[in-house]
């Protein structure tokens, strides 16, 4: 199946399965207490970029290394099959982002996990999936 045709049939399920209401009917007490309380525009536009951090598949790789130990280049580019260049490149775009953390030691850097809540939210999604 192409591209073009599953992004057909995708959304061809999308508008069959989706559920919807039987009539159109604002709860305006609902909407006004959700949208006192919803994300910014400048929020969403930067978990949009967190989340995107996270939508690929090499950083995600050395994000499950860095759940597991704290792990200089030479160590991380090892377990995930990469050159230090590539993993190198990838750090420091976790690290602009505040996913990962580093610390030196004589002449080697070591990262690890920025904080609780980036492992929280590995471990969390990481189960989600395992119940899948």
């Amino acid at each position: 199946m192409s591209k073009v045709e599953s992004d057909q049939h995708q959304q061809t399920f999308l508008e069959s399965d989706a559920p919807s209401c039987d009539t159109s009917l604002v709860h305006l007490e609902q909407v006004r207490q959700v949208q006192s309380q919803i994300v910014t525009t400048e929020k969403a536009q930067q978990m949009a970029q967190f989340f995107g951090a996270m939508a690929d598949p090499h950083r995600l790789k050395l994000l499950s290394a860095l759940f597991k130990a704290e792990l200089c280049v030479c160590d991380l580019a090892a377990v995930v099959k990469m050159s230090e260049s590539a993993v190198s490149h990838q750090l420091r775009l976790l690290r602009n982002l505040r996913l990962v953390k580093h610390r030196r030691e004589g002449r080697n850097v070591y990262y690890s996990l920025a904080d609780a809540h980036i492992a929280n939210l590995y471990r969390e999604v990481a189960e989600h999936l395992d119940e899948i």
